[in-house]
């Protein structure tokens, strides 16, 4: 297959004469999955690569362009750091991403879309608002003895779920 295609030959000729050739001599016999049905989807033209992906465990933002996965990874950074543990970790992940996009602008491929890093300490800000607001929704959900004595006192007549709701 390395050799190259001769002058006076068309490109559909040459690669049927290669192909007859290599069934002639047998390259083409045991072929895995030789003799089963054609898998189901196969009318789709992607299918093997959607099935490629599958078995690979890939997802689709692989075959993207680095800018729109980092532009995608921009706009999710609350989402990604919003269990993070640690200050420390949430920076990190911030720092890691905004390299990476300082390093796809010095060399920009792909489709343009406009990005930039991000200001490390807004996220921290943000992060640490909502780490607050969910330590305070978690207390505020445990009622405390005063709170169920007015409960347990009279239900207005507006409620209407059941006692404590």
């Amino acid at each position: 297959m390395t050799e190259r295609k001769p002058p006076g030959l068309s490109f559909e000729s040459w690669i049927d004469k290669q192909v007859r050739e290599a069934t002639e001599r047998g390259e083409f016999d045991n072929l895995r999955g030789a003799g089963q049905p054609i898998p189901s989807g196969a009318a789709d033209e992607d299918w093997w690569l959607r099935s490629y992906l599958k078995r690979e465990g890939v997802g689709a933002d692989a075959l993207l362009p680095e800018s729109i996965v980092l532009r995608r990874e921009r706009e999710r950074i609350q989402e990604t750091v919003r269990d993070m543990p640690s200050e420390r970790e949430v920076r990190e992940t911030v720092t890691s991403l905004n390299d990476r996009i300082v390093s796809y602008l010095r060399m920009p491929s792909g489709p343009h879309v406009p990005i930039g890093p991000l200001k490390v300490d807004e996220v921290v800000q943000t992060w640490r608002g909502e780490r607050d607001a969910a330590r305070a929704a978690r207390t505020s959900a445990v009622p405390t003895p005063a709170s169920t004595s007015e409960q347990t006192v009279g239900r207005r007549w507006w409620r209407r779920g059941p006692k404590g709701e």
